[in-house]
């Protein structure tokens, strides 16, 4: 339950507790602290060579100090900014002669204003950063027994909804009749055999291990196995007498119950191994990690995982003190993974990236953390994806409470975190994963090649089990119950959607690649009852997106209208655009604006879009990122900002900038970046791994020597003062603050007026906010005509000329006047307003008044 009295005001919201002997927050008048998440007894074994999280210092009675004021800046002169800067005023393309143009330096660089001196980065903490802007901070308040009366909303729609968008649909309504049939023959079965889908979704609940006050029962699905034993730490791994031998009933499931002991502690000691011994008809024993495991761990020197018996005593376990934030209008996604986001070279921990990481999420103004890599999986260098317990918490990071901790953190600053989740294929590993569990090839997965996906060595999910749904259902009620999730980003859907699972197939956009044959209907009803349960059960505070690559029609659009249900898709080709632009296209003169702004408008209309420049795929070795193919060896060389300016790194910092920006303000209604890659991160990544040789082709690959040099995030570059990364961490922060506050991502008006070839110039008004990008190489524009939608006075409210973001101050927010926009019709917009434009630069304008509203006075 949350304390009496609530938590402090948003302004001064404290994080959560640490685990073990860390500080509480301050709490309210005569409420005590919650109990403290200890270390876990026995500890399970790290990997080799991974140190253990350090305890932060504080004990339990004394409560960390309050936060720091943020230094306020002193006003210096705009010629030091400039200098500062590593540039003059009138940097390449900058004005150079004339009368001073409004919102640049006065002519000979000489300032007469001051403004913002140039900005010493300061490293976000949890005592310096506040809760994200517009943030509703409040306790936890989700009893256990909220869900015992529940009613499950009835199937009122004929699922037809989707043709009223997209009349091309109707060429394919036998179809979606057909999907939608399906789909409702599923839910009035599982309401007439399971009491209803939530319920049903409720299966970690009584599978696995279960405990209550007589001792503990475990439930296992089988149904190949002709028998089955629990053996483990607890009875010195016997499967003979000592083993406990379970009852199988005719639906497969196997049952044994273990009373406690006479002192009453429990069989099983928290912490211990645990495994199931299967003899299967007609074929060799088989002994596996139980299925529904909750922490699996890799001892030093050996490579199956071990099941671990998870259950710590209530004084060991985490309580939740921060409510869910309500979903976001629009998602700013901060893509993260766990393991790498140490500037060290380790795994770093849940305690650690809760009490580092999300306080620099905050400072950037991300309101969401998409975390990868939390289901456990055996092989580090997969990202994640090939789950191997699909229950357990990844354990190279620490324990299932140090994760709690981790969300409550984000939670404590209005940050709502999506997990990653894998349900479109499975590792193939079998000793410690869950492929030929039960010694047959097509329990959890489909047997015969569209149960094996080639490319990625992994496994294939039947959706039309039954037992297969509930599996995967109730993961998801598990994260969602257990960990606070808000939400998923489903990995691989294209997989899924498809029976030759997107392999060797190039999508053109026909509607008949997408509704016919190829398509496995199971999996899209699976996909919609999973949508429909998380939004009707978590109504306003779940989330989902979904990775596709093929562009599957209704994709996103609600189970109600017959859609799959989704929130957002990955608008993934504007990533590859990136890199074709980059790789391609040669100098900057060479660059197509009208093919820019059509990749970024090309989406489905009413199917909403998150976009990225780039992800985690960009940064895997054998990639580049954005910057990298910017500035490439220059970075190591050239990025101090006590030399001189290098050429190279003056367009990849402006381009950094303008790529961004251009991809928020036109690819979508979401916007996601990868850790790291917002401040141009120099380094690819590369995870530790050895010598192997390719399955598939027999080609040797060799590895790095097992090192963890390259797979870290070196956030302390974007921390240095004299580096040239802090403009692009500030210009990062800056561009999500000025999309939090005027929403315009979830805006319904996104008109572009103007994109030009010979200019290099493009105008895309979103919401009321009008941008301005000159992707001249050399040339800049004074008084440069471009339409709004309304006249009136607008005000310049953000410019990545700004000095504080490695700008030139040709075009600064600081000293910038108002500028008039007449009803003067211009580019089929009623209204129009003259500009002064630098090249290699984004500008921003907004209504006086709006402006005043949205931004800090």
């Amino acid at each position: 339950a949350a304390p009496a009295g609530g938590p402090p005001p948003p302004a001064a919201a404290a994080p959560p507790p640490l685990p073990a002997a860390a500080a509480p927050p301050p709490m309210p008048a005569a409420a005590a602290p919650p109990p403290m998440p200890a270390a876990v007894a026995p500890p399970p074994p790290l990997p080799a060579g991974v140190p253990p999280p350090p305890v932060s210092a504080g004990t339990a009675m004394n409560p960390p100090p309050p936060p720091e004021p943020v230094p306020v800046p002193v006003p210096v002169p705009v010629a030091a900014v400039a200098a500062a800067a590593g540039g003059g005023r009138a940097a390449p393309g900058g004005p150079s002669q004339g009368n001073p143009i409004p919102g640049s330096s006065p002519a000979g660089g000489v300032a007469l204003q001051v403004g913002p001196q140039g900005f010493v980065p300061i490293t976000p903490t949890r005592a310096n950063t506040k809760p994200i802007y517009g943030a509703v901070i409040a306790p936890i308040n989700e009893p256990a027994d909220r869900f015992v009366n529940f009613e499950y909303p009835p199937i009122t729609t004929d699922g037809m909804g989707v043709c009223m968008l997209d009349g091309t649909l109707h060429q394919h309504t036998g179809h979606l009749a057909y999907r939608w049939s399906k789909y409702c023959a599923m839910r009035d079965a599982i309401d007439a055999n399971e009491g209803g889908l939530e319920k049903f979704s409720r299966g970690y609940e009584t599978m696995g291990f279960t405990r209550n006050a007589e001792g503990i029962t475990y439930r296992e699905w089988a149904p190949n196995a002709k028998s089955a034993c629990l053996f483990g730490d607890f009875n010195a791994w016997s499967t003979g007498d000592q083993g406990v031998w379970m009852t199988k009933n005719d639906y497969g499931f196997f049952e044994g119950f273990m009373p406690n002991k006479p002192d009453g502690s429990p069989v099983i000691p928290h912490g211990s191994r645990v495994k199931l011994h299967l003899e299967v008809e007609g074929g060799d024993p088989v002994d596996r990690i139980p299925a529904w495991i909750k922490m699996a761990v890799q001892a030093p020197g050996e490579i199956p995982f071990n099941g671990i018996y998870y259950d710590p005593p209530p004084e060991e376990q985490y309580h939740f003190k921060y409510a869910r934030p309500p979903t976001p209008p629009e998602l700013r996604i901060y893509e993260a993974h766990v393991g790498m986001s140490s500037t060290e070279p380790k795994i770093n921990s849940y305690v650690e990236f809760a009490d580092d990481v999300i306080p620099r999420i905050a400072q950037l103004g991300y309101n969401t953390v998409q975390l990868m890599a939390i289901q456990e999986h055996a092989y580090y260098a997969c990202f994640g994806y090939h789950v191997t317990n699909f229950f357990a918490v990844s354990s190279r990071c620490g324990t299932p409470d140090e994760l709690k901790y981790l969300i409550d953190t984000a939670h404590s600053y209005g940050i709502t975190v999506l997990m990653d989740i894998v349900h479109s294929h499975a590792s193939s590993n079998s000793l410690d994963g869950i492929n030929q569990f039960d010694g047959s090839n097509g329990q959890y997965f489909h047997d015969g090649p569209q149960g094996y996906h080639w490319m990625w060595d992994s496994r294939c999910f039947n959706y039309g089990s039954w037992e297969v749904v509930r599996f995967l259902l109730s993961n998801l009620r598990y994260w969602m119950e257990e960990f606070k999730f808000d939400g998923f980003r489903f990995d691989g859907v294209t997989s899924m959607m498809y029976s030759h699972h997107g392999l060797q197939m190039t999508f053109t956009g026909d509607y008949g690649e997408y509704f016919g044959m190829a398509t496995d209907v199971d999996a899209m009803v699976y996909l919609m009852l999973a949508n429909d349960m998380l939004h009707t059960l978590y109504e306003g505070h779940a989330c989902t997106v979904a990775e596709d690559v093929s562009g599957m029609p209704t994709l996103a659009r609600p189970v109600s209208e017959g859609g799959v249900g989704f929130d957002y898709r990955l608008q993934m080709a504007i990533a590859d655009k990136w890199v074709e632009v980059l790789s391609e296209w040669g100098m900057d003169e060479n660059w197509n604006m009208f093919d820019l702004v059509h990749c970024l408008e090309n989406r489905r209309w009413g199917e909403k879009c998150i976009s990225y420049a780039e992800s985690h795929d960009q940064a895997l070795v054998g990639d580049k990122t954005t910057a990298f193919w910017l500035m490439d060896k220059e970075m190591y060389t050239e990025m101090s900002s006590l030399s001189k300016d290098h050429p190279v790194i003056t367009r990849g910092i402006a381009i950094h900038k303008m790529i961004r920006q251009l991809t928020m303000c036109l690819g979508g209604e979401g916007y996601l970046t990868f850790m790291g890659n917002e401040f141009g991160h120099p380094e690819w990544i590369d995870f530790p791994r050895g010598d192997r040789t390719e399955k598939a082709t027999g080609k040797f690959i060799p590895g790095n020597d097992n090192s963890y040099a390259l797979c870290r995030r070196r956030f302390d570059l974007a921390d240095m003062d004299h580096l040239r990364y802090k403009y692009l961490n500030a210009f990062d922060a800056a561009m999500n603050d000025l999309a939090g506050r005027f929403k315009y991502l979830c805006s319904d008006h996104q008109y572009t007026s103007l994109k030009s070839d010979s200019d290099k110039m493009i105008v895309v008004e979103r919401g009321d906010c009008v941008f301005v990008f000159n992707f001249h190489p050399n040339q800049s524009y004074s008084d440069y005509r471009v339409g709004a939608k309304h006249g009136g006075q607008y005000k310049l409210v953000l410019s990545s000329d700004n000095p504080e973001f490695g700008g030139y101050s040709n075009l600064w927010t600081f000293n910038c006047p108002e500028i008039k926009a007449d009803e003067y019709d211009f580019n089929g917009r009623p209204a129009s307003m003259m500009v002064y434009s630098p090249s290699r630069s984004v500008s921003v304008y907004a209504p006086v008044e709006v402006a005043r509203n949205c931004m800090p006075q």
